[in-house]
This record gives structure tokens, C-alpha cells and sequence, in this order.
């Protein structure tokens, strides 16, 4: 008798407690990159309505002009990888003097003394050299073995091989050549061949014009050769229709008041670029680098976008930016895009302040262009949590329930928040898994403090969708 006591009590403690309960965090965006400057999406759609490459450059860069560069910009030195030693082959002469093999594989190293030492590949001693050591390619560019951290440097490249002792250990490979040819090797790793010739030319003076303003002085190179300058693969990134598109517009940069600028460019806008400042928090602001409406970048792929993790997952990835538990990530002020300039990250012990790239980073967003929604939905069985009446569920407003429905006892209730509620009176659908599909079953109103409460009169799996964003299932047995 007391064990079947006992079984009752805590079954009936078991049916009142939550059988299901979930969180979601749903990031609606736009975009793909940094947002400044000019968007390549967006030059693909003006070039396939008949704009040339001036008016797309023209567009992106307020103010500018196409000036031309006298000289040939001289020489470029791309910084191809460090690593402990470098091994290349195609080589016809080291030092300016002597004679190399161009079928042999050599192997340079660093000294203790900072000397450059080369060897054959069977280890026989070349010599030592002063850094940098120059490596004269032979017929058809260098050739480097291996890969970097961040860019495959397997390939052959146009130019001379510098070979130089690194600041902190082992020797860095350099490729130096010409700005053109550098360029040639750029502009089909940065916008696909296939696009039309307007687009890809605007990618040849925005990449030229980059290469000129962003030289560095002092690190022994002047670009990467990833990401944080731009993307070069050397000859295996020449292309037939990016080479005619370098040819066609030689010797042209992308000017202001007479001056090379920083043409900063990115994947998509969404619709829209934004303020240097606002994506690049510290930048000076550029009359050049203003927002500015982008209307044909919807070929992209990422003109809009929906990321969601569950809490815990964002948590985990915002790390200790959060205090306490999270709760929600608040948008303090977006930029003219509207890109998020400064949010907080809001846990249940306080608030952290932080910007919309740092969100961007840690979330993997992306862009900052986002607005962020967390629903959160708990099952309960029975009647563990009492629903209300229909004309009290959700803070006096009725959910849009056929009267006949509400005859029946419920077998449970589906709760939670949304964050943040936009509009005062606002509704969430409830929806019912059957199987194949969701069926959505009735609306509920959303209280001004973002709660929802309804009732249920079958089991299954439900979820809830406010406006567009859809909450996380939760299930009912």
C-alpha cells in the first residue's frame, strides 16, 4: 500500500514538471562582409543591367574619379608563408649569380645569425646568404611546396622568390613582382571569371588601387596573400576573362582629390553599404567610404540570411562577454545600413557592452547587419501549470481559439517568452507537428513583457512562430 503511495506521488509530481522545454536564439541578417565600400554582388547585378565598370566604381566610392597611375606602380612583395624552411623549385639562379636547376627541388633555412643557409634536396650545403635572399624564377614562375595557415601556397608564381629570416623564427617566402602581374593573380580569387567583364574590371582598379594604398613599409613585404590583404594564388589564379579585364584597364586607380584611395570591397551589402566608422570602430570617417544604396546584390546568396543556435550554444560562444546565464542581446545603435554598431550582451547577473563586429566574430555571423530574437518555449502536461481561461491566458487578450476547442479538457500548455516583443498586442502561432508537415492550430497574444501561455488539447510535438522567426519544438505526451 505505501510503495503504491508512493508510485502515485511520484508520477504525479513527474506529469506536473516540464516534459520538454527548449531556447533558441534566431539571427535574421543581411549581407555577407564588412559592408564597406563597394559590394561585389552588387556590381555583378549593375554590370548585367548595362553599367561599366566607371559608373560601378563611381557608385561604391562617393566622390571619386578613375585617374591613372604613372610609372606602373612599381613592385609588389606578397608574403606567401613562414614556416620553418622553404622549398621550392623552377628556380634559375640565386644571389644574381649563381646558376640554379630548375628541375632540382632546394630547401632554404634560417641560422642562428639570421643567415639564409640553402641546401640541395639531398642536404648538400649551397652556401649562406645575408637576408633576403633573392631567388630568380626560371621560364613559366617559382615554385613553392606547402601550405600556410591561411592561403595554399602550392602553385607556381610570376616574379622573384625573396627568402628572408623572420622576426620570430624560420624564413618567410616573398613573392616580388609587378603590380599587374600581382593583380593578375588577385582578381579571380576575389570575384568569380564567369561574371560579366564590367564587374570583373571594377574588381581590377578596386584590387590595383587597394594594393597601392595598403603598402606596408618596415615588415619586409607589403600584402598577404589571404584575407588580410587580398586573395592571390598566383598563376593558378589567372583566368583568360580576369586577364583581359587587368589588361583593358591598365594603369587605372580609383582617386579622390587626386590621391589612390582605400577601396575597401566585400561579398554583399544586403541592399545597402555602410560608414567606414561604423564597421571599422576607430576608423576615421571617409567621404569616400559612405553608405550608400546597393539595389542589385540579390543575386547573392547571402542577401538574407537566418542563423539560430540554441542559449547554451551562444553562451558557449560569446564566453565571457556573458554575465551569469544568458538572457539576450540588446542592439544599442546601428549604422545607416542598418548595421550593429553597439549591443549589450544581457545574462541574468548584468549586462556586458560590446560591438557589432565582436558579436559578429564570436556568434560567426555573417555580417552585423542582424537583428536578434531568442523565443523560448516549455511543454507542460496536465494541468501542472493551470492555464488560464481563454480570457486571461495571455494578460487579458482572448487567443483567436474556436469555442468549440476549448469544450475539451487540456492535456498540457505550451509557454514562454519572445524577446524582444516589437508591437504592444502581437501574436504567436502554435503550430502542430503531423508528421509530414506543421500545421499551424490557433494564435495566442504575446503580453507587453514578451509572455505567452496557451493551452492544448492533443499531444505531439508544437512550436511557435512569432512574425517570422520560428521557436525551437517542444514535445507533449
Amino acid at each position: 500500500m505505501r510503495h503504491t503511495a508512493l508510485l502515485a506521488a511520484l508520477f504525479a509530481l513527474f506529469a506536473a514538471a516540464p516534459v520538454h522545454a527548449a531556447s533558441r536564439l534566431v539571427v535574421k541578417g543581411a549581407g555577407f562582409g564588412h559592408g564597406v565600400g563597394m559590394s561585389q554582388y552588387g556590381a555583378y547585378g549593375f554590370a548585367e543591367r548595362g553599367a561599366d565598370h566607371g559608373r560601378i566604381l563611381r557608385h561604391y566610392y562617393s566622390g571619386t574619379r578613375i585617374g591613372m597611375l604613372a610609372g606602373g606602380g612599381g613592385q609588389v612583395r606578397v608574403l606567401l608563408k613562414t614556416a620553418r624552411r622553404i622549398v621550392f623549385t623552377n628556380a634559375a639562379s640565386v644571389a644574381g649569380s649563381r646558376r640554379l636547376d630548375p628541375a632540382k627541388r632546394y630547401v632554404a633555412t634560417r641560422r642562428l645569425s639570421g643567415a639564409i643557409t640553402l641546401r640541395s634536396a639531398s642536404g648538400r650545403d649551397l652556401g649562406s646568404y645575408a637576408s633576403p635572399l633573392t631567388i630568380t624564377g626560371a621560364r613559366g614562375g617559382f615554385q613553392i611546396n606547402g601550405r600556410s595557415g591561411f592561403a595554399a601556397v602550392d602553385g607556381r608564381y610570376r616574379g622573384n622568390l625573396q627568402i628572408r629570416a623572420s622576426a620570430l623564427a624560420g624564413v618567410s617566402a616573398i613573392n616580388a613582382l609587378g603590380l599587374d602581374d600581382y593583380i593578375r593573380g588577385v582578381v579571380a580569387g576575389e570575384m568569380p571569371s564567369g561574371w560579366p567583364q564590367a564587374a570583373l574590371r571594377a574588381q581590377a582598379v578596386a584590387a590595383r588601387t587597394y594594393a597601392l594604398a595598403t603598402s606596408k613599409e618596415g615588415d619586409g613585404f607589403d600584402q598577404y596573400a589571404d584575407t588580410r590583404s587580398q586573395v592571390y594564388n598566383g598563376i593558378a589564379g589567372e583566368t583568360a576573362p580576369t586577364d583581359e579585364a587587368v589588361a583593358a584597364t591598365a594603369g587605372e586607380i580609383v582617386t579622390f582629390e587626386g590621391r589612390p584611395i582605400v577601396t575597401y570591397y566585400f561579398s554583399t551589402s544586403g541592399g545597402r553599404t555602410e560608414d567606414v566608422e561604423n564597421s571599422f570602430l576607430g576608423a576615421e570617417p571617409k567621404p569616400y567610404l559612405r553608405s550608400v544604396e546597393d539595389p542589385h546584390d540579390d543575386a547573392s546568396p547571402r542577401h538574407r540570411w537566418t542563423i539560430q543556435m540554441s542559449l547554451r550554444s551562444a553562451q558557449r560562444r560569446l564566453g565571457g562577454l556573458v554575465k551569469g546565464r544568458l538572457v539576450r542581446i540588446k542592439v544599442l545603435s546601428r549604422g545607416r545600413s542598418p548595421r550593429v554598431v553597439r549591443a549589450q550582451v544581457v545574462g541574468t547577473r548584468g549586462r556586458t557592452s560590446v560591438s557589432g563586429p565582436t558579436l559578429r566574430s564570436r556568434l560567426g555571423l555573417y555580417d552585423t547587419w542582424a537583428r536578434f530574437t531568442v523565443i523560448t518555449a516549455r511543454a507542460r502536461r496536465g494541468d501542472g501549470d493551470r492555464p488560464s481561461s481563454p480570457g486571461t491566458a495571455t494578460g487579458g487578450a482572448a487567443p483567436r481559439l474556436a469555442r468549440a476547442s476549448m469544450l475539451r479538457v487540456p492535456v498540457g500548455t505550451i509557454a514562454g517568452r519572445v524577446d524582444p516583443a516589437i508591437a504592444q498586442r502581437s501574436w504567436v502561432s502554435v503550430q502542430r507537428w503531423n508528421g509530414r508537415r506543421w500545421i499551424a492550430r490557433f494564435d495566442v497574444a504575446v503580453s507587453v513583457g514578451g509572455r505567452y501561455a496557451a493551452p492544448l488539447r492533443t499531444s505531439g510535438l508544437y512550436r511557435v512562430v512569432y512574425r517570422d522567426v520560428v521557436g525551437p519544438s517542444v514535445l507533449v505526451r
